[in-house]
């Protein structure tokens, strides 16, 4: 008999264990998901006054261009409510993308937005992603966050509203839809 009684308790305490791993879900201790959709710029300047993105790797070293493949740039870009480079600041892109095609078509990002205006304040979006800056409009993830934006999963499409491909100055919009609790 005590075979069978030490297979029961055994039997027992898998069952205990699985149903106590499997009620205490990481979502059944959040509060209701929500749905947070906004729209901001990205201002990415590799010239002129105030730089926000810097080349640090790539074929010719730190003289290398975005616009060649296995660059590497390192940015701390505005983020800001409108297109102008002057309106209101919201938030800092911080990270690096890397021209990850060889035809030059491509960049990945790999970069935080963090939030600074009141609402948001230090809350975090991580934003990863294939780029494919020639088009029109084009798609990267939100692949997690913090604060405000604790478990975030979402997508930005991102469009490039202004280009200065000579100086390798641009503000890209993001329409960013995240779920998140």
């Amino acid at each position: 008999m005590a075979p069978i009684t030490l297979v029961k308790v055994a039997l027992m305490v898998v069952i205990i264990t699985t149903s106590t791993v499997d009620g205490f879900n990481v979502r059944s201790v959040r509060t209701k998901e929500k749905e947070t959709k906004m729209v901001f710029y990205m201002q990415d300047w590799e010239s002129g006054k105030n730089v926000t993105a810097v080349p640090v790797a790539g074929k010719n070293g730190t003289n290398s261009s975005v616009l060649n493949f296995a660059t590497i740039v390192a940015v701390d870009d505005a983020i800001t409510e409108g297109l102008d480079r002057r309106s209101k600041q919201i938030g800092r892109a911080q990270g690096i993308y890397v021209n990850s095609a060889l035809d030059a078509s491509d960049l990945h990002l790999l970069f935080s937005i963090v939030f600074t205006n009141e609402k948001y304040n230090g809350s975090t979006i991580e934003i990863q992603g294939a780029d494919r800056f020639f088009l029109k409009q084009r798609e990267v993830s939100v692949v997690s966050g913090t604060g405000y934006f604790r478990f975030a999963q979402g997508f930005a499409v991102l469009e490039t509203v202004y280009l200065d491909l000579a100086n390798l100055n641009a503000v890209i919009k993001f329409n960013v839809t995240i779920h998140h609790y």
